[in-house]
């Protein structure tokens, strides 16, 4: 039977401490209800005797009518467990520094002192006021086994319902985690919890060590927020506990990503792109051989089908894709490619890519609609050779066109208001011969922000007998797009005016 590990979820506390992030009680209440609805097993609401505003956001989170259990933090200290309990939560988390360098410099206690006080406060919490108690040791990992076993035994002998394990500055590795949490586990009956820090990277993978080593109880951040670097993220965690190591938990992982970006948005701390699982790259692909493996069959490459935790699949188009992404990701936006018009969107994308640019989606879906629209190149009576602008404050905007048509080459020059206006006034001279086209409508759209974003342009153009048609182009130049969307409106007035 698979063994069922409780989520107790700090970030509203740990998270909060975050430097930068201050959340009003409405935030908080809402990341509490989001928490609530997520499945986890403990929110600690919050530290009261921090200020008085994080009293009234912890007593408003114990009045919501949660499910979940509501505790608050307290120093070993009456003041802070008397004012913990006015708060009207459900439990009450209590600590104390147990390590040389912490009694020393922090509390500046004798280790009898430290005992002392252990007792006389989980005392207070159970027997004064008979709350639930967990009961960390602060800076555990950085205390002498023989200390830590002693304050432990004197916490449960006190009444603690469960002892918090702290790696306070994430200084273990996973298999040290592993045999330590086992040896606090022989010697106390209570549960075992763990709280990792995530200073070297190691928070996930020394919480799911101590379970190994007979934790039955996980603290976690959403997003893995919490001082310096943080705390071990309650999305890897839990999924990790469900997939990995085939343990149970009350969380709901329909609700993680929107859970992610819930904090995000709140505490206005963005998530780096390749985080595990809830970065935006998390369970996107691009190179042509992930694309084709995870079309065909998603577990080629990827541990998890990303509608697991609410999220979907996303196909990037860039200079490793290949065919297969591109197209999936265009026939799920409805655009269905011929072949050749496909390699020409691929052709186009990879160009990009190698100039450094990110293609987006709305780029993709610019450059299919230029490509779709495009008169095929056997039916084409006007190609573009090559192009020169020239523009400036006290220059007049002057272009040079060199323009294949039917079959031959061509050069022209033309003056205009602009970069734009000049170009295709060169060309106009150039096909005045075979269509005596006037631009009748200009739209440019760039797609999206930054100053080499792909442009969009679409055109409307009509020629002497009134055939109007539409033509567009996609290009990362404005003038190219621009040019290229002239140059195919011509096409198809000349290939409608054939068929006419």
């Amino acid at each position: 039977m698979a063994k069922r590990i409780n989520i107790f979820d700090t970030t509203l506390r740990d998270g909060e401490q975050t430097p930068g992030v201050a959340l009003t009680i409405e935030d908080k209440v809402q990341i509490a209800k989001q928490l609530d609805r997520l499945g986890v097993d403990v929110i600690e609401a919050g530290f009261p005797i921090t200020s008085k505003g994080e009293v009234e956001a912890v007593k408003a989170i114990a009045k919501a009518g949660l499910k979940a259990e509501i505790c608050a933090l307290a120093r070993a200290r009456k003041d802070d467990i008397d004012l913990v309990v006015k708060c009207d939560v459900n439990s009450v988390h209590t600590f104390i520094s147990t390590s040389d360098v912490q009694m020393k410099h922090v509390l500046r206690m004798k280790p009898e002192e430290v005992l002392a006080k252990t007792v006389e406060c989980v005392e207070l919490v159970k027997k004064d006021y008979g709350m639930t108690c967990e009961f960390s040791p602060m800076d555990a990992t950085r205390t002498s086994m023989d200390f830590l076993k002693q304050v432990c035994k004197v916490a449960q002998e006190a009444g603690a319902d469960r002892i918090n394990i702290p790696d306070t500055v994430g200084i273990f590795f996973p298999t040290e985690m592993r045999i330590f949490i086992a040896k606090i586990v022989r010697e106390v009956k209570v549960p075992i919890s763990v709280h990792c820090h995530d200073d070297f990277g190691m928070a996930v993978a020394n919480s799911l060590a101590a379970v190994e080593g007979g934790a039955s109880q996980i603290h976690v951040t959403v997003n893995g927020l919490g001082e310096r670097a943080g705390n071990a993220a309650l999305e890897e965690v839990v999924m990790a506990l469900h997939t990995i190591y085939d343990c149970k938990t009350g969380v709901n992982t329909k609700f993680i990503y929107a859970t992610s970006q819930l904090v995000s948005h709140l505490t206005g701390i963005p998530i780096q792109p390749n985080k595990a699982l809830v970065g935006e790259y998390a369970f996107a692909h691009e190179s042509g051989i992930h694309t084709h493996g995870v079309l065909e069959k998603p577990l080629t490459f990827e541990p998890i089908a990303p509608e697991t935790i609410g999220r979907r699949r996303r196909i990037v188009a860039g200079k490793h894709a290949g065919k297969h992404g591109i197209k999936a990701g265009l026939e799920e936006a409805g655009i269905h490619p011929t072949e050749s018009q496909l390699m020409a969107i691929v052709q186009k994308v990879k160009e990009l890519g190698d100039k450094g640019k990110m293609v987006t989606d709305s780029d993709l879906l610019g450059i299919a609609r230029a490509a779709i629209g495009q008169v095929p190149a056997e039916k084409r009576s006007v190609d573009l050779k090559d192009l020169a602008v020239v523009t400036g404050i006290s220059v007049i905007p002057t272009a040079s066109v060199k323009l294949i048509l039917d079959g031959k080459e061509y050069v022209a020059a033309g003056t205009g208001v602009g970069p734009v206006d000049a170009a295709i006034t060169a060309i106009q001279k150039l096909t005045q011969r075979l269509a005596s086209v006037r631009l009748k409508e200009y739209r440019l759209e760039a797609l999206t922000g930054g100053s080499d974003a792909v442009a969009e342009v679409a055109v409307k153009v009509e020629d002497k007998d009134g055939n109007i048609v539409s033509a567009r182009a996609a290009n990362e130049d404005i003038v190219m797009a621009s040019v290229e969307a002239m140059i195919n409106g011509i096409n198809k007035v000349l290939l409608k005016r054939k068929k006419s």
